[in-house]
Order: structure tokens, then C-alpha cells, then sequence
């Protein structure tokens, strides 16, 4: 998989590719991941990205000619699956979404900024629109972050255990049943008696009534579905 993230902010961005999960799949070749800064992509002495909009009212809007040049010079290289932007009005990332994107060869992130794009921009090049939440944030970068951490770790062979995955909260629209470790007693809280059976059967019942009472209780707008 590739990914291209259009930024205002590249240095916001590349901490969060350093460590962990993500680094790793970077270091295994399994994504790659590339930061393209839109100040880049404009010639004025200013690199200005940004302009009051038309009709007056308050707040940046980022324009359109420098998106533009950037994915036309993206696109002329290879060919991308989903041209994403991350907006607040998006549609609200979830497990689906993620799996669904986790299967694509190439994506390209433009992350919103000020008060937005101009509206030609979404028109006429953006194929999917997906925020991380119902609130506002500075800017894209973090909700781009968010979507690639949710993406990445579903990639075959960047996770230790393939299984792991599999078993996350919203899989399957059931929230992950409660997990415990050593010691088996602690300050007289102990571990259910189940988990240390040894019957193996028993045990993934147990988890699969867990998750199913956990979800009941916490949400169960998922169990609607």
C-alpha cells in the first residue's frame, strides 16, 4: 500500500510514522507512506495556500490551484483507488471503513485546514470524505494520523499476531471482551476462574458472551446493526 498525505503541516505529521506499529510497517516495506507539502505546489514569493472566500465572511479557506497541481502530478505517476479528505463533516470513520480502506493499493489524503477547501476541490477530486469524530481541530494532520493507525495495523503481516486484529473492539460490531495477565491474584482481585481452565472452547464462549454483554451495556447502537 501507499498513501500520500497533502499537508499544510508536514512536521505536524511525521512523528506518529516513527514509532511503533507504524514504523514498523514502514521498515518491513509493507506501506510507504510520503508527506507532500502544499506550499510546494504554489510560485509566489508568499507560497501562499490560502485566500478570503467570495461573499465575504471569516476564516482561510485553502484554494483550489495548488491542490490541484498536487494530485494532477500525484495521478500522473500511478493510479489512486480513493482520493480522500479529512473534513469534520465527513462521513465518521469506523472498523468498516478501515477494512474497506486497509484493502486499496493507493490512496491520497488531503488534509483540510482553516475553514476548509474550496467547494471545486471537493467536487471535482475528492471520492471520500472522513472525519475521526463530531468536533473541529486545527487542521487534517491528526485526523489523517488516526485514519493511517487504523488502516496500517489491518495490512497483512504488520501485526505480530494475525489473529489480533481480527479480534479488536467493532469487529464484527461487538466490543472487545475484558482481558486480564499475571498475577492471577492481586490485592484479592482475582481472575475468572474460566480464563485459567485450560479448556480452550469454554474460554471463547466465555470471551464471545463477554463481549457481546460489554457491547449490550456501552453500545448498543452496534448490536442494532
Amino acid at each position: 500500500m501507499r498513501i500520500d498525505i497533502i499537508t499544510v503541516l508536514p512536521e505536524l505529521l511525521k512523528s506518529p510514522f516513527e514509532a511503533s506499529i507504524l514504523k514498523r510497517a514502514i521498515e518491513k516495506e509493507l506501506v510507504e507512506v510520503h508527506f507532500h507539502n502544499l506550499r510546494d505546489y504554489v510560485t509566489d514569493n508568499y507560497k501562499q495556500i490560502d485566500d478570503y472566500q467570495f461573499g465575504g465572511g471569516a476564516g482561510m479557506v485553502m484554494m483550489i490551484e495548488p491542490i490541484d497541481k498536487c494530485i494532477a502530478q500525484l495521478k500522473s505517476e500511478r493510479t489512486y483507488d480513493e482520493v480522500i479528505y479529512m473534513t469534520p463533516d465527513g462521513e465518521t470513520l469506523d472498523q468498516g471503513i478501515a477494512n474497506t480502506m486497509s484493502l486499496k493499493e493507493n490512496i491520497i489524503i488531503l488534509c483540510g485546514h482553516y475553514k476548509g477547501v474550496d467547494q471545486r476541490v471537493r467536487d471535482q477530486f475528492i471520492t471520500k470524505e472522513i472525519s475521526i469524530g463530531d468536533y473541529v481541530l486545527s487542521g487534517g494532520e491528526l485526523g489523517a494520523a488516526v485514519f493511517c493507525d487504523a488502516v496500517i495495523r489491518l495490512l497483512p503481516g504488520v501485526l505480530n499476531d494475525e489473529t489480533s486484529a481480527l479480534t479488536d473492539s467493532f469487529q464484527d460490531n461487538l466490543l472487545a471482551p475484558p482481558v486480564y495477565t499475571r498475577p492471577s491474584e492481586y490485592k484479592g482481585w482475582k481472575v475468572p476462574e474460566i480464563l485459567l481452565s485450560g479448556n480452550f472452547p469454554k474460554i471463547e464462549e466465555w470471551r464471545e458472551q463477554q463481549a457481546y454483554e460489554r457491547t449490550k451495556t456501552r453500545r448498543p447502537d452496534l448490536l442494532e446493526d
